[in-house]
C-alpha cells in the first residue's frame, strides 16, 4: 500500500472546510497556524475569524496596540504566542514592506515561527517540499510505522522529521501536509480511534501489534509545581477597582490582574489580615472582607497548578490609580480572572 497516495485520497473525501483553506495568503495562513497551536479547532476558529475581522492585513495587526491584541487573544492561553504574533507583524510591516518570506529557511527567522509553522506556510503558500510535524503527525507516523522513539527526545524529533520528509509527494505538498494533520485529528485520534474505518487497518504496525493506545511515546519531563495565589479584589463605594499590569517575565506578561499575594500554603482569614501587603492597602480605610470562594479554584497550566482564592474587599475609597469597574472589562486579563469577573458581575 502506498501511504502517501492513500492518505491524499482519504483527504479528498474527508477534507474539512476552514476559511484558511480557501486562500494562499501567507498572512492568513500564518495567523491560523499560530492561533491553532496547542488549540482545538472548535476553540481556535472564532479567534481566527475575530483576528481577520479586526486586523484584515498584517499592517492592521502591526499598527494595533499590544493591549488590543492581548484582549482579542484572551482565553487562548500561551500568551507569548500573541506577543510574538504582534512583534512579527511589526517586523514584516516595517522592515519587509508587508511581504512574508517565501522560503522555509527565511520563515524560520521570524519570531514565534518554528519548524512546524515554517513548513506549513512554505508548503501551503509556495509548495516547498518541507514536511510538517506536529502532534497529529507524530501520532500517525508512530502508529503506522510502529516507531517507539520518544517524540520529545532529540533522537525522536530528528527521526520523525526525516521520516515525514521521505513521504512527501513530488507536488501539492501543502495539500499532503494538511491531509496528514487532518487524518491525525479526525481518524487517528489520541484516544480510542475507530480503526475499523481506517484505510490503513491492514498495514498499520501499531494495530497489528496491539500498540495503538501505547503510541506515540512521550517522556514526561515536566515537573508540576503548586502555587497559592490570593487575589485582592478591591471595590470602592464609587464603583472603582484596582488592576495591576504584570511586567515581569512569565506567561501572563503584560496582562492585568488584581493585586496578588503569593503564599506557600492556603491563606487563612487571620493570616490574610496580618499580611503586610493587605495592611498597607487597608491602612486608615473603612472596609469589609469576604472570601469569594470557600474552596480554592485550581487553574492548571502546563508546568504549574495555581490554587487560587479571591478576597473581596469593599472599601470606602481607593487611591488615584483605581479605575472604573466598567473599564476593567476592557483590559486583557488571564482567563482565570476573566471567568471570575464574569461570575461576580461586580
Amino acid at each position: 500500500m502506498n501511504f502517501t497516495q492513500t492518505l491524499t485520497y482519504w483527504y479528498s473525501i474527508n477534507k474539512r472546510d476552514f476559511p484558511w483553506r480557501r486562500t494562499k495568503d501567507p498572512y492568513k495562513i500564518w495567523l491560523s497556524e499560530i492561533i491553532m497551536q496547542q488549540t482545538q479547532i472548535t476553540q481556535g476558529l472564532p479567534y481566527y475569524e475575530a483576528f481577520v475581522a479586526q486586523f484584515p492585513t498584517v499592517f492592521d495587526l502591526a499598527n494595533a496596540e499590544e493591549e488590543a491584541v492581548l484582549k482579542l487573544w484572551q482565553g487562548l492561553g500561551y500568551y507569548s504566542r500573541a506577543r510574538n504574533l504582534h512583534t512579527t507583524a511589526k517586523h514584516i510591516a516595517n522592515n519587509l514592506g508587508g511581504e512574508f518570506p517565501t522560503s522555509y529557511n527565511e520563515l524560520l527567522k521570524l519570531k514565534g515561527v518554528g519548524d512546524y509553522t515554517a513548513s506549513a506556510i512554505a508548503s501551503i503558500c509556495h509548495d516547498e517540499k518541507t514536511a510538517v510535524v506536529d502532534g497529529n503527525v507524530y501520532r500517525v507516523l508512530s502508529r503506522y510505522f510502529g516507531v517507539d522513539a520518544p517524540i520529545n527526545s532529540s533522537k525522536g524529533t530528528t527521526y520523525f522529521k526525516e521520516l515525514a520528509q521521505s513521504l512527501l509527494p513530488s507536488k501539492n505538498i501543502g495539500n499532503y501536509n494538511q491531509a496528514i494533520m487532518d487524518f491525525g485529528s479526525q481518524q487517528c485520534k489520541p484516544k480510542s480511534p475507530d480503526c475499523t474505518k481506517c484505510p490503513f487497518n491492514t498495514s498499520c504496525v501499531a494495530l497489528k501489534n496491539n500498540q495503538v493506545e501505547m503510541l506515540p511515546i512521550k517522556i514526561n519531563k515536566t515537573k508540576i509545581t503548586k502555587k497559592y495565589f490570593n487575589f485582592i479584589v478591591l471595590i470602592s463605594e464609587d464603583g472603582k477597582t484596582v488592576l495591576e499590569k504584570r511586567t515581569g517575565k512569565g506567561i501572563w506578561k503584560n496582562l492585568y490582574q488584581f493585586p496578588l499575594i503569593e503564599t506557600t500554603k492556603r491563606l487563612s482569614i487571620k493570616n490574610f489580615h496580618s499580611n503586610d501587603v493587605v495592611k498597607q492597602i487597608l491602612k486608615g480605610k473603612k472596609y469589609s472582607v469576604s472570601l469569594y470562594n470557600d474552596k480554592e479554584i485550581v487553574h492548571k497550566l502546563s508546568h504549574q497548578h495555581l490554587y487560587t482564592s479571591f478576597w473581596i474587599i469593599n472599601i470606602n475609597e481607593l487611591s488615584e490609580d483605581a479605575i472604573k469597574i466598567s473599564d476593567a472589562y476592557k483590559l486583557p486579563v488571564p482567563i482565570l480572572i476573566s471567568k471570575f469577573m464574569d461570575a461576580i458581575d461586580f
